[in-house]
């Protein structure tokens, strides 16, 4: 897809916006959050502007992925004493994206940092009929859809 003019993540790939760069390749940029969870916390981008996850070109999806654990890795090997980490994309307004350039957080986690998931009431699942349910929808959306 064409870069957005208007996409600060587009603009960063273009080098016409500041980022501190970790990682760059002809498919995907990474650089540091400018708002940080944790130190070290990264995000790689698609070099092509890609508005969510959906819309995301698998190859693309496989080069971040694949960065993503060479930039891991360099995360637990660097002296900033990472004791974890978690990868989170968020997709749509609702999950809480805020940039549409799909992207792809890595935030390093250490002992007593404050983050963390916070699961909701347990009524979203261990009912093994509604989970059954629910499986199903998704196989029938996977049949409908098929491979874009």
């Amino acid at each position: 897809m064409p870069l957005d003019p208007q996409c600060i993540f587009c603009r960063i790939v273009r080098g016409e916006a500041e980022a501190s760069l970790v990682y760059r390749d002809s498919d995907v940029t990474a650089f540091m959050d400018l708002n940080p969870i944790t130190p070290g916390h990264l995000l790689i981008v698609p070099n092509d502007h890609f508005p969510d996850f959906g819309s995301l070109d698998p190859a693309a999806g496989s080069r971040m992925m694949s960065v993503a654990h060479q930039l891991a890795r360099a995360l637990r090997r660097a002296p900033l004493g990472v004791e974890g980490l978690n990868l989170h994309l968020a997709d749509g307004a609702v999950a809480g994206q805020v940039v549409f350039h799909c992207h792809l957080h890595i935030i390093p986690r250490y002992s007593g940092d404050g983050f963390g998931f916070r699961r909701g009431a347990a009524e979203h699942g261990r009912d093994r009929a509604e989970l059954n349910r629910v499986a199903s929808l998704i196989r029938s959306g996977m049949a409908d859809g098929g491979e874009e």
